[in-house]
């Protein structure tokens, strides 16, 4: 009887042996997984408070106006859209005035008025090019959304929606000195009113040379 016991005692001191380590191997798994939560969840914090999201962003570049000085037929078009230009290349020529490009550029829009009578007022154009050195990525940004944070200097990714997830690289070039007056929200909490403000991303256009005046876009600053 004596035998017996011992044996049954022995058996079970075998049965629970894998029991207990199956247990402290759990115990182990579960404060590795909390670890790396907590790691996560701090490595995600830190992150988040130096990184400013800014959601409407447009690349966006000075278009450039080429027009006569004197009104005239407009005679001829020497350019098409999407053609380089080089500084004081000819474009197009009205009465007997040759019109020349300003500055190296894209041409990004000509008139259809050959023939026509056309004048130097402002805001009309024969010839129309933007200078791709000019581009930017323009963010706007309400004041208070992080815009405290932001600097001149601090580095930028952003995206453009034409091309997907695909990341681009850039620097804060300008902060507006003044809000976007016609783009004022109000806070409907407090009735308070929330004024956007542009922050433009400085970035390699010979880099990126498929980035274009116009493309939606959304901007990561991180901040120190």
């Amino acid at each position: 009887m004596a035998e017996e016991i011992k044996n049954q005692k022995e058996l079970a001191g075998k049965e629970t042996a894998p029991h207990a380590h199956r247990r402290r191997v759990m115990v182990i798994i579960g404060f590795v997984v909390a670890f790396a939560v907590v790691l996560g969840g701090g490595a995600y914090w830190y992150v988040s408070s130096r990184t400013v999201y800014i959601d409407q962003s447009v690349i966006s570049g000075t278009l450039i106006n080429l027009s006569p000085q004197n009104a005239d037929i407009l005679n001829q078009i020497f350019v098409k859209v999407g053609d380089t230009v080089v500084e004081d290349q000819p474009v197009a020529r009205v009465g007997d005035e040759v019109v020349e490009a300003k500055t190296a550029g894209i041409v990004t829009a000509v008139s259809d008025d050959v023939g026509q009578l056309v004048s130097p007022a402002a805001g009309s154009y024969v010839v129309q090019m933007i200078d791709p050195s000019d581009l930017r990525v323009v963010g706007h940004l309400d004041e208070n959304k992080g815009l405290s944070k932001i600097a001149v200097g601090d580095p930028a990714t952003f995206t453009v929606d034409a091309f997907g997830s695909k990341s681009y690289q850039g620097v804060v070039d300008e902060i507006s000195e003044t809000s976007r007056a016609s783009d004022v929200v109000f806070n409907v909490s407090d009735e308070r009113p929330t004024n956007e403000f542009d922050v433009k991303v400085r970035f390699d256009p010979e880099k990126y040379p498929e980035l274009k005046n116009g493309m939606s876009a959304k901007i990561w600053v991180y901040v120190k």
